[in-house]
């Protein structure tokens, strides 16, 4: 009998502890090994170092390396994740000192989480061109199997012609993909500008809020739903109606969307290649900015992805926070008096309130306080838009 389930590679996740990290180093490696298990990936063991900066060849100090070699080695490792981006040198030295175990920086990572959802053209063809912009430094690190051969003088590098030739090859082919995603956008700006006379709406947030439940709740459709990272990422647009705040006899068409998932640490490249997809929250007239409130890390996630709206130009946008995961918040005392299982009531007399206003506290999943949800939406939707 042959088992059907795929083989689960096993990952080392290896971050450096800077000064002024903006968070501990556990948080950023939680959300690593996040990252590590969508990709299919089993974390097995973490290194950390308490650095000025990392290492320019080998990210972490010589020491720290011995110890990783000899785990991987006697653990017989298959990939080492590494939590910042890596310069193609020290990949190469990594890879020499780790022999045979794949080496990957979190860019990396998430190109090859992004390569695996991407389900349109659109899609796929921005997955691409983040790709081949990311390796288009790296090819050389393609060809030292050709350093062996030793060039007489005056004689060319043996490499030197093939990596030109991949070089020229990678440039053409992100060229195409640019003009190819200028015209999927072109058509999409074509279909946008089609919903004029809608209210927009779109729903923003960090990767694995529930931003996709709850288009479902308001929609009432089918939108895929996973508890992994970067399930969704293509805008999923969906028209909703609901009545008008102020006049009981007249009903409010709106069109939903919801968007790609924010991370910390997101490479630019994926926030310029997703640009289009984003699009939808630039033309709303509303953003839902869904924050997961069971995450003790809540506050850091908010902040990430309003850093992402501004680099896109969405951070003038009126704006909802929308509290999730009520049901499952452990409130700390620094948080709030009380204990787990506070009520609407309570949560909307709180700091978190009344800073983030406007405000609504919901559960997703368990369909709590979707009404004023909707009562909200609407209520901000006319307010803004006359």
């Amino acid at each position: 009998m042959h088992s059907n389930q795929k083989h689960k590679e096993k990952a080392i996740l290896v971050g450096v502890e800077i000064p002024n990290l903006a968070l501990p180093i556990k948080e950023y490696l939680d959300e690593l090994e996040q990252l590590a298990l969508t990709a299919g990936a089993e974390s097995v063991k973490r290194f950390t170092q308490k650095m000025e900066f990392p290492h320019p060849k080998t990210y972490v100090g010589k020491g720290k390396m011995e110890e990783i070699t000899d785990y991987c080695r006697d653990a017989k490792i298959d990939v080492a994740i590494f939590d910042d981006e890596l310069s193609p040198a020290q990949v190469r030295n990594i890879e020499t000192e780790l022999e045979g175990v794949k080496v990957l920086s979190r860019t990396h990572l998430i190109l090859d989480i992004f390569a695996k959802n991407a389900r349109t053209s659109q899609a796929k063809v921005q997955v691409e061109l983040a790709q081949s912009i990311f390796m288009l430094p790296r090819l050389t690190g393609l060809w030292t199997h050709l350093s062996k051969q030793k060039g007489g003088i005056g004689m060319k590098g043996p490499g030197e012609t093939e990596i030109e030739t991949d070089r020229r090859a990678l440039r053409n082919r992100i060229a195409l993909l640019r003009e190819k995603l200028q015209h999927i956008e072109k058509v999409g700006r074509t279909q946008r500008s089609g919903r004029d006379g809608s209210y927009r709406a779109a729903l923003v947030g960090y990767t694995n809020v529930g931003k996709s439940t709850i288009m479902n709740l308001l929609s009432r459709s089918d939108v895929l739903v996973e508890n992994k990272l970067f399930a969704t990422l293509d805008a999923t647009v969906r028209k909703i109606v609901l009545p008008h705040p102020f006049n009981e006899f007249q009903m409010l068409p709106i069109l939903v969307s919801d968007t790609v998932g924010f991370i910390r640490k997101l490479p630019t490249l994926l926030v310029e290649s997703f640009k289009s997809t984003l699009a939808e929250a630039l033309e709303a007239d509303v953003l839902l900015h869904v924050v997961d409130l069971s995450n003790p890390a809540f506050e850091d996630q908010m902040i990430a992805v309003k850093e992402t709206l501004h680099a896109i130009g969405a951070s003038y946008k009126p704006e909802i926070i929308v509290f999730n995961k009520i049901d499952a918040f452990t409130p700390g005392d620094e948080f709030f008096v009380g204990s787990t299982g506070l009520t609407i009531e309570q949560f909307e007399a709180s700091w978190l309130a009344k800073e983030n206003a406007p405000a609504v506290f919901i559960s997703a999943q368990n369909k709590d306080n979707i009404d004023s949800l909707r009562k909200l939406l609407v209520s901000e939707l006319v307010q803004n838009r006359n």
